[in-house]
């Protein structure tokens, strides 16, 4: 498996399969070929694009995650595969009986990594945590606290060096660059949850009858500083304005591809969000208390 993440957001084109390759032709020049077993997301961004309804099969059947764009070219829509894992009924059944007190107790693990991740990241670019690393202990079960908003207030300003910096979906500066990389991380994370024989709705943390993807959401939020390094360092030079065109997506779309190393070892971020999710899979069948996530990523030049 490779993990090519496909971005077709810059000419029109027809997306068809043949002999169990995504065929990607564009007019006046060669048809471009990619195993289809090699593709883990292909983002769907120009308006003038036609796939056939083999593609959409063919990308489920083999995993892959399909993100659709809007108007804006950002992201509107996400589609994962149903079943990629032998024990998926078991799985599933498993996670819908969970306790409350289960998903509290992973939640309290979620946003502590999510915390120590920014804490770490505040360091390396600032110098200082902020008190980040502080904060840590402070996070109970199910955060009734919401610490993680308490750290968030103080991560955001310092991040991109700016008082006034809020994390704002509609906001015309660095918050579309971020809006376009979680999307892209949310279909890795989602991918790896139906890899690990669960369903992508059924939250720990997050419940809206209107997300199809909560797990998802939860299980993404400590890999989110991957993304966040990627946009402080492409928009350094460029300013908050720096707009999300080609060489924008293919800064955030490298960082997400990349290879990330963690306690001696370098593995993809589709394999960390996989080990991940694979945890969190034992902790509903009642084989383990302990979610795993990578202390102290590094990316790892290539």
């Amino acid at each position: 498996m490779i993990d090519h993440v496909i971005d077709l957001s810059d000419a029109p084109a027809a997306l068809r399969v043949r002999l169990e390759q995504l065929v990607i032709e564009r007019e006046g020049q060669p048809a471009v070929t990619v195993p289809l077993a090699d593709i883990a997301v292909v983002i769907l961004a120009h308006p003038q694009l036609s796939c056939t309804q083999a593609v959409l099969a063919g990308l489920a059947a083999r995993g892959a995650a399909l993100i659709v764009c809007d108007d804006r070219r950002l992201p509107a829509g996400l589609m994962l595969p149903l079943a990629t894992h032998f024990a998926q009924t078991e799985r599933i059944a498993a996670q819908a009986r969970a306790a409350r007190p289960v998903g509290k107790r992973c939640w309290q693990q979620v946003v502590r990594a999510k915390i120590r991740a920014q804490a770490d990241l505040l360091m390396r670019l600032r110098g200082d945590d902020y008190g980040l690393t502080g904060l840590v202990g402070a996070v109970r079960s199910g955060d009734p606290a919401n610490v993680e908003a308490q750290a968030a207030r103080r991560y955001w300003p310092a991040l991109f060096a700016d008082d006034n910096f809020r994390r704002r979906h509609e906001a015309e500066d660095q918050n579309r660059l971020l809006n376009y990389g979680y999307a892209v991380l949310r279909a890795i994370v989602g991918r790896a949850v139906c890899a690990a024989g669960l369903h992508p709705s059924l939250g720990i943390h997050h419940h809206n009858r209107y997300d199809a993807f909560c797990l998802a959401d939860d299980l993404m939020e400590p890999y989110r500083t991957v993304v966040d390094e990627a946009v402080v360092e492409y928009t350094a030079g460029l300013g908050s304005d720096a707009p999300l065109d080609r060489a924008a997506k293919q800064a955030l779309l490298g960082a997400l591809t990349g290879r990330y190393a963690s306690a001696g070892e370098s593995r993809s971020l589709f394999d960390w969000a996989g080990r991940t999710a694979a945890s969190l899979a034992r902790i509903f069948m009642k084989q383990d208390d302990r979610l795993f996530y990578p202390g102290g990523l590094r990316g790892v030049s290539t």
